[in-house]
């Protein structure tokens, strides 16, 4: 277990996925202020997709980028916060804006295989003095060694922590050792860990990092986030202290700061499949429209779009090659309910342009 262990919570920012990016500023001062309040010393805000997401027409938030950085910088007095940031929806000038606001903190995201697209601007957020997490996204699809040499790159650049980022949800508890193994092999650069939970592991992967000496872990209020939802904030607590590590936190006043504000939010209704596969192939929620546009046009299943979709490419979904398999599949008979039943309750019916037919 890492001597100094911190959880990163990332309500307000991977949450946001959840609701369609809509928490407003005054949602992030009065839960950041709780977080802040309740011992949280590290909190995320903002876009879920990061800086300079709405204006490249990544959905657009409620707020303005200024709006939720004003937001925290007004709040918050002790907790360092900070926001995402991936190359190329982000600019060089938005880090030197949110520095003028204070942000003390930022995560800058790149596929493993695009780690070198991160050197301008962990440099440049080092330049302010921020503290520099490269977050690496789908971290499944690089062998351990693979990714270890990337985290040494990183460190080079002036990163303070590499995560090991499990974006589907489907990550095994073995899988946490070579990573951890792996870096720390070829540097002393710290660790951290953000997991998804669309196979269940999240809680397990993220006590499984910390046993392995991670320094942070990321976690949301009830779990809210992209796809299945991130390690549930309350329940890794209580676990950690049926482990015997005290987190510093009043568990009970977690779990009241996450029913007040977090539980109303939440629409989950029982296990959805479309996640579950999504774990299970290791694919991206991020290119679920892309998958609704063709399984609808075809009349395929999604799910089994999805699992030959990765056996091709886990890291991008490339239109021409799902067009192809939602062609092949096409030849399979139609499964009514798989193919709109599921669609519907992801997106939900009023969203999908393709309705089931009574």
């Amino acid at each position: 277990m890492s001597e100094r262990l911190r959880l990163l919570d990332t309500t307000l920012r991977d949450g946001s996925y959840a609701i369609d990016f809509q928490f407003t500023a005054r949602d992030t001062a009065a839960i950041a202020g709780q977080l802040e309040a309740a011992g949280f010393e590290l909190i995320e805000i903002g876009h879920g997709v990061g800086l300079g997401a709405s204006q490249r027409n990544y959905r657009r938030a409620a707020e303005t980028d200024e709006a939720y950085l004003a937001a925290a910088a007004d709040t918050l007095k002790r907790a360092l916060w900070g926001m995402f940031c991936i190359p190329g929806v982000a600019t060089l000038q938005q880090i030197d804006m949110a520095a003028e606001f204070g942000m003390r903190f930022i995560r800058v995201g790149t596929d493993v295989a695009d780690v070198p697209d991160s050197k301008d601007f962990i440099e440049r957020a080092k330049k302010h003095g921020m503290v520099v997490c490269a977050n690496y996204m789908k971290s499944y699809v690089a062998a351990p060694e693979e990714f270890a040499r990337n985290a040494l790159l990183s460190q080079q650049y002036g990163a303070d922590v590499v995560y090991i980022v499990d974006s589907a949800g489907g990550m095994l508890t073995r899988d946490m050792e070579g990573y951890f193994r792996a870096v720390r092999d070829v540097c002393d650069v710290k660790i951290g860990f953000h997991g998804h939970d669309n196979l269940g592991l999240g809680v397990a992967n993220a006590v499984r990092a910390a046993e392995l000496g991670a320094a942070i872990v990321d976690t949301s209020l009830q779990g809210m986030g992209r796809s299945a939802g991130n390690t549930p904030t309350e329940l890794f607590i209580v676990v950690m202290e049926r482990l015997g590590v005290a987190m510093g936190f009043d568990p009970l006043r977690v779990m009241d700061i996450g029913e007040k504000y977090i539980k109303p939010l939440i629409r989950r209704d029982g296990l959805n499949s479309l996640d579950i596969v999504a774990g299970f192939a290791q694919f991206h929620s991020s290119y679920m429209t892309l998958i609704r546009e063709y399984s609808s046009k075809f009349g395929v299943d999604p799910r089994k779009l999805i699992i030959a979709l990765c056996e091709r490419d886990k890291v991008n979904a490339p239109r021409t090659i799902v067009e192809d398999l939602a062609h092949a599949l096409k030849a399979e008979p139609e499964d009514a309910f798989s193919a709109r039943f599921q669609l519907d309750r992801y997106y939900g019916a009023e969203q999908n342009p393709h309705p089931r037919k009574s």
